[in-house]
C-alpha cells in the first residue's frame, strides 16, 4: 500500500535509475583517472553499481595511492571527469529510464522537492541529467560520491541541504530515497528514510533487491505513483 504519511523529499539515484548512461561513464572514468593518477586499476571488470566515484578510486587504486592522497587529488579528479564526460557523451546512447521523466514532472506538479543522491562526482552528474532530458535544476538538492566515499553518509547531507532549501526541518520517514541498486537500499535504511527500488539498474544477480529488502520493490518507476505515493 501507499506510504501512510506525507512526504517532503524525494532522492533520486541516477544511474540505472533516472537514466542508462550507456557506458559513457566507464569511458569518462578511464580518461580521467589516466590524467589525474595516471593508471587505472582493473576498470574494466570493475563494478560500479551503488558506488560511489570516490569509493571506485579507493578500490582501484589503494594499492597504489594512500587514501588520503586520494582524497587530495579529488578536486582535480572531478574536473577531469566532467570534462571528459562533455567531450566523450554524444558518442553513447544514453537515454532516461522508462518513466523516469513524468516521475520527476508529477513530482514537481505536487510541489514535492526532488533531489539527487548518487555515486557520480558532483561536478558529472548535471552533465548526464541533460543528456538524457533533465533540468539540473529540477533537482535543487542533491549529494554526490565526489562529497564522501561512503554512500550510506550522503542521504543524510541531501536532507540537511533541503532542510536548508525548504527552511524547516524534514523527519527522516518524510524522505523517499530511490534507486536501483542494495546500495541504495542501504543508504536509505542508514538515513530511517523509506527505500524504493526499481529493476531497471545495475542490481542483475537473481534475488538481489528482494534480499536487500526494500519498502517497495517496483520493475521500473512507472507505477510510484500509486504504489509508493497515492
Amino acid at each position: 500500500m501507499p506510504i501512510p504519511h506525507a512526504v517532503s523529499l524525494i532522492l533520486f539515484d541516477i544511474d540505472g535509475t533516472l537514466l542508462w548512461p550507456k557506458g559513457a561513464g566507464r569511458t569518462s572514468t578511464r580518461l580521467a583517472m589516466l590524467e589525474v593518477f595516471g593508471e587505472v586499476g582493473q576498470i574494466e571488470s570493475h563494478y560500479f553499481g551503488g558506488k560511489t566515484d570516490w569509493s571506485t578510486l579507493l578500490d582501484l587504486l589503494g594499492g597504489t595511492f594512500p587514501p588520503e592522497e586520494i582524497e587530495r587529488r579529488m578536486p582535480d579528479y572531478q574536473q577531469a571527469a566532467a570534462r571528459h564526460l562533455s567531450a566523450v557523451i554524444g558518442n553513447f546512447p544514453v537515454q532516461p529510464c522508462p518513466a523516469a521523466h513524468d516521475t520527476v514532472a508529477e513530482t514537481r506538479r505536487r510541489g514535492l522537492l526532488a533531489g539527487i543522491v548518487t555515486g557520480n562526482v558532483q561536478a558529472t552528474a548535471p552533465i548526464k541529467l541533460r543528456t538524457a532530458g533533465f533540468d539540473p535544476d529540477w533537482f535543487p538538492v542533491g549529494a554526490y560520491g565526489s562529497e564522501h566515499p561512503d554512500r550510506n553518509r550522503l542521504p543524510a547531507l541531501a536532507l540537511q541541504r533541503a532542510e536548508h532549501h525548504l527552511g524547516r526541518r524534514i523527519a527522516p520517514q518524510e524522505v523517499v530515497v530511490v534507486g536501483d541498486t542494495a546500495a541504495d537500499v542501504a543508504c536509505a535504511r542508514a538515513l530511517g528514510a523509506i527505500a524504493v527500488a526499481v529493476r531497471t539498474g545495475y542490481a542483475t544477480a537473481p534475488g538481489e533487491l528482494d534480499a536487500a529488502a526494500p519498502d517497495y520493490l517496483l520493475d521500473d518507476l512507472s507505477s510510484f505513483y500509486g504504489a509508493v505515493i497515492a
